[in-house]
């Protein structure tokens, strides 16, 4: 499905209409008497801030390739304005109500709303630099079906890169570079590799495509990989030998005589676009499997990991919530965690393991707390079914950064 195909209904229009009328008119009420040609300001912003909704709506996505600035001057700003505004004007407007009976209506919302940008915005600075952060996570995945030529086997890990132009080559190929650190057996990128454009997968493939594991490269579709549209993703994942592509697919690995089998899932996103090729079908993926056998998935929305481990699944490793880029790992708490079920960390069902990585990358705006990028070094183990965490540790910058 093409992502033109997109129609946004006119009472959405209508909707974020009176949306946007009501919150910027509340900050230029806030904003009269302070700033010089305050309306003229405020105007200009909420025009330039909204631009890019419009556009994106009207067309069912950008009419074009949105290159590295476009991205950064326009997109960014869109996304750091639209995570204010609701917040900041209805504060604002809190404070003209609980003020006017004193006569201190304005002063009383001005002090609400700009206490409230203030504090996001020194949280957007720290949440920046955090989103500079980068660490190799180990686990050790104990299966109790493990052949032993497998035991000691290691898989790295990477997920939701969400890379495009304006992505800091710098940080790619400091992920490229701790991913080689570590030396895996297996490298598995359980999806989102791009941003939303077809076009992305070439800036993935130049410093990705180089990456190589003696028992293989395997990649899953994830979300963006859809919205982007699946036909013309495809085609290029494929031309550009990025590794093996696996869509509802299963690959047998032989070592020492031994099998290990390595399944991918497509993505519910493809069902939401009517995209059926994409979307996950855990039956036919699983189909001709021997019952017995250890079967290890990337699966890149944990929503499907009960389905896998009813199917007998032993380990599946996904992303997609990138830990809401905000939690708490000690409380085992992230932004995702009161929308999902699955959200963050180590789960366990019977035999089945699970393990969602917070990500490699951001998505949106450049901005991680309590949730560092990681590259996830799982190592195979024979015994009973556990996951342990044996830490992480962080990759040294040196002359990378995030943009």
């Amino acid at each position: 499905m093409s992502r033109r195909a997109f129609r946004v209904p006119p009472r959405i229009y209508a909707r974020l209409a009176a949306y946007f009328i009501l919150c910027w008119t509340v900050i230029a009420v806030l904003m009269t008497a302070v700033v010089p040609y305050a309306v003229a300001i405020v105007l200009a912003l909420a025009l330039y801030t909204t631009f890019p909704l419009v556009l994106f709506l009207r067309f069912g996505g950008f009419p074009f390739y949105p290159g590295a600035w476009f991205r950064l001057l326009v997109a960014r700003p869109f996304w750091y304005t639209q995570l204010m505004l609701p917040l900041a004007a209805g504060l604002g407007a809190i404070g003209l109500v609980v003020g006017a009976p004193f006569g201190y209506a304005l002063s009383t919302g001005r002090v609400l709303a700009a206490s409230f940008i203030a504090a996001m915005s020194i949280l957007y600075i720290v949440g920046y630099f955090g989103a500079r952060r980068l660490a190799i996570h180990e686990l050790d995945a104990s299966l109790s079906s493990l052949p032993a030529a497998f035991d000691g086997v290691t898989i790295a890990q990477i997920s939701d890169l969400h890379v495009g132009p304006h992505t800091s080559r710098r940080y790619l190929r400091r992920v490229e570079r701790a991913v080689r650190s570590v030396a895996p057996d297996i490298i598995a990128v359980t999806g989102d590799l791009v941003d939303d454009r077809p076009e992305d997968v070439a800036h993935y493939a130049a410093v990705f495509g180089r990456l190589a594991a003696p028992l293989g490269v395997f990649v899953i579709a994830g979300n963006h990989e859809v919205y982007a549209g699946w036909d013309d993703i495809e085609r290029e994942l494929r031309s550009r030998n990025v590794g093996s592509l696996l869509v509802n697919e299963a690959y047998i690995i032989e070592r020492d005589g031994a099998c290990v089998t390595i399944v991918g899932t497509g993505d519910p996103a493809g069902k939401q676009m009517n995209a059926a090729r994409v979307a996950p079908d855990i039956a036919r993926t699983l189909a001709g499997i021997p019952s017995d056998g250890t079967v290890i998935a990337l699966a890149h929305n944990p929503a499907l990991w009960p389905a896998l481990a009813e199917r007998g699944v032993a380990l599946t490793l996904s992303g997609h919530t990138h830990w809401g880029q905000l939690s708490f790992p000690r409380h085992n708490w992230s932004l995702a965690s009161p929308f999902l079920e699955y959200a963050m960390g180590i789960h366990q069902r019977g035999d089945a393991l699970l393990y969602i990585a917070p990500g490699t990358g951001y998505w949106g705006i450049p901005f991680r707390l309590g949730a560092p990028s990681e590259v996830t070094l799982v190592t195979l183990r024979r015994g009973p079914a556990e996951l342990r965490d044996r830490g992480r540790r962080t990759v040294p910058r040196m002359t990378a950064s995030v943009r």
